[in-house]
């Protein structure tokens, strides 16, 4: 019996920039650092134009770029490790991560 995907992939949906800073208010796990969780779910999440005007709303609120998530990494220290990563490397680095 083969099961039937419930999910069709999008692609190019739109990025208002309503839904950008919706992002900011991701609910968080209990115990995991708000910063951290924000970030790197935004990170999976958004194309790197859409992460470039998130980190702006992000900074403006006085977040921390330099959140640990449980195992004390820094999203950048993560997101460094992926092979096609260095335009959100340098988004993150040139908004003043560590």
């Amino acid at each position: 019996m083969a099961l039937k995907k419930d999910k069709e992939k999008v692609l190019d949906e739109v990025w208002t920039e309503q839904r950008v800073k919706d992002f900011l208010t991701v609910q968080t796990a209990e115990g995991s650092d708000a910063d951290f969780h924000v970030l790197l779910k935004a990170y999976q999440s958004m194309r790197l134009e859409n992460f470039e005007e998130f980190i702006g709303f992000f900074v403006a609120e006085g977040r921390n770029l330099n959140a640990t998530g449980p195992a004390g990494d820094t999203v950048l220290s993560i997101i460094k490790q992926h092979r096609k990563s260095a335009d959100y490397t340098a988004v993150l680095t040139s908004n003043g991560a560590i």
